[in-house]
């Protein structure tokens, strides 16, 4: 494994440990714990410090559940990431639903504001969960970038890479995502 990239030696651990090979899994450990806990750091940056889920905790739960799939197919480092991202937003609409359990009820919210990850607008993540998902059915891939940019703090390019598509059509996915959801969670 020498003499390969990070990418190159993350891509083959990840191969390594979907074929059963449990040192492959102790190796890989290091390698993306810091970046996972750089994602879960990115995910509650704007919320409040006495937030009651620290990135550490979001951190180790992903973690766990990334590590508890039964056959995991991990394709390349993006997907790996994209898979983290994904459980990343799972575990913090679980944690917001827990926290408050209340129905929307008609409020009206914003996307900004159901990004932000506060307690005070955990009822927010919610609706952006539930309007995440219509838009899944409509169109994957605009909600593969969302969940990628928002959730898992990728750059443009990053997601671009991950998506097999231009960073011009990442922006264009993500404006056109923002538009829908943005509507979608207004109710109109």
């Amino acid at each position: 494994m020498r003499g390969l990239s990070a990418t190159h030696d993350l891509t083959y651990l990840l191969a390594r440990w979907a074929e059963g090979d449990e040192q492959a899994l102790e190796d890989l450990t290091p390698l993306v714990y810091k970046e996972l806990r750089r994602l879960a750091a990115s995910q509650l940056r704007k919320e409040r410090k006495s937030h009651t889920l620290q990135p550490t905790a979001l951190v180790h739960e992903a973690y766990l559940r990334l590590v508890n799939q039964n056959n995991p197919r991990w394709e390349d480092r993006s997907h790996f990431y994209g898979v983290a991202a994904r459980l990343m937003r799972q575990i913090l609409v679980e944690h917001a639903r827990r926290k408050h359990a209340l129905k929307r009820a008609g409020r009206t919210v914003s996307l900004e504001n159901a990004l932000s990850f506060q307690m005070e607008r955990s009822r927010d993540l919610v609706a952006l969960d539930h309007a995440l998902s219509a838009l899944e059915k409509l169109d994957p891939r605009k909600c593969k970038a969302v969940e990628l940019h928002y959730f898992g703090g990728l750059s443009m390019d990053e997601v671009a890479q991950a998506l097999d598509v231009s960073a011009v059509t990442v922006r264009r996915d993500l404006r056109m995502a923002e538009t829908w959801l943005h509507r979608e969670m207004q109710g109109e």
